[in-house]
């Protein structure tokens, strides 16, 4: 996580020898340093008053460097607010202001994600309200530069954020970033939908319970079939993430037929990201009677796939995993062998 440094400040000459620090970390350490001896815990050095007066300065700074960046904020959402107002009106109208409102809207959303990369600013950012104006005037946008970095600034607001993620469900964010991932004309769009549903589903239980009641997975399965390769990737790799870490859902996909679905993905022209639909295979036989019985249906052949994969890789440094995964399912499934070299600790 980045964090914002200070601009470096004017040091008067004087009686302290030591040099003043240059970063966030230093100043921090003054300012420790100042509260031991504020307490009556003696600093390692005592404080001269040219060292305190230049701590107060450049805390000051710090804290106008904060309050500008919220006052930026606020000035995007005052952008983003007003075109939620006048979409209606102004769609298909005056195309040249069309197009500068569209670059500042968009502008506007850059700015907001940049900022929120800062932990402290997309809890601001919650505060604000600009999190409830992102899902309702933003990802459902006409324009898609607006639709895709709208879901881009809720990804990067709700990663490893509970507090984001959870505000993020409850004003019913999931569902329609589902429903841009399902859908979207724009491929762009379907990326960065599905990044979002990510940030708020991986290691959050209560996006997950989301996920799986508005049918989460057939999404997933859609989006390994899908012509755009980011796509199928970020699908492929998100199955196999929640398979790993809830083995609870095997269940559940297993009931909408998703082993023949990913055998029939794995017999499309050989990718990359087969890997990651080996990897769940794998998963849904592991400790799992009914994935196993489902795999080994003669119907899907995949002994026979998993055969020819296995050739197809060999000597392939770069498909290795693909190749363990290969031999892996092969041995589980038909040779009544687990392998314990290749687990899936992803």
């Amino acid at each position: 996580m980045p964090t914002h440094r200070p601009e470096t400040f004017a040091m008067a000459e004087g009686g302290d020898n030591r040099r003043h620090p240059h970063n966030l970390q230093g100043v921090l350490r003054l300012a420790v340093e100042a509260g031991a001896a504020g307490d009556g815990q003696a600093p390692s050095v005592p404080m001269s008053e040219e060292r305190k007066e230049w701590l107060r300065g450049a805390l000051a700074e710090i804290s106008k460097g904060q309050l500008n960046e919220v006052e930026q904020m606020k000035r995007c959402l005052a952008v983003l607010q007003k075109d939620g107002m006048n979409t209606k009106e102004c769609e298909g109208e005056e195309g040249q202001r069309d197009e500068e409102e569209e670059d500042e809207r968009e502008t506007a959303l850059e700015i907001l994600s940049e900022f929120c990369e800062n932990l402290d600013n997309a809890r601001d950012l919650m505060v604000l309200g600009g999190l409830q104006l992102c899902v309702s005037h933003c990802v459902g946008h006409v324009q898609s530069g607006v639709r895709w970095r709208a879901a881009q600034l809720l990804a990067t607001c709700a990663q490893n954020m509970p507090e984001v993620q959870l505000h993020l469900l409850a004003i019913d964010a999931l569902p329609k970033l589902l429903r841009l991932t399902d859908s979207d004309p724009h491929p762009t769009v379907r990326v960065k939908a599905l990044y979002a549903v990510s940030c708020l589903v991986r290691e959050q239980e209560a996006g997950l319970r989301a996920f799986v009641s508005q049918d989460g997975f057939s999404v997933l399965m859609r989006g390994m079939q899908s012509e755009d390769e980011r796509l199928r990737t970020k699908s492929a790799f998100l199955l196999l993430n929640l398979l790993s870490a809830h083995p609870e859902q095997k269940g559940t996909v297993l009931s909408m037929g998703m082993a023949e679905q990913l055998v029939s993905v794995l017999r499309s022209p050989h990718s990359s990201f087969h890997e990651h639909v080996l990897g769940a295979l794998c998963c849904l036989v592991e400790d799992c009677p009914q994935g196993l019985k489902d795999c080994r249906s003669s119907y899907l052949g995949l002994d026979e796939l998993l055969k020819h994969r296995a050739r197809d890789l060999q000597g392939r440094e770069e498909c290795q995993e693909e190749l363990d995964f290969c031999k892996q399912l092969r041995a589980t499934c038909f040779q009544g062998q687990q392998t314990d070299d290749n687990g899936m600790d992803r």
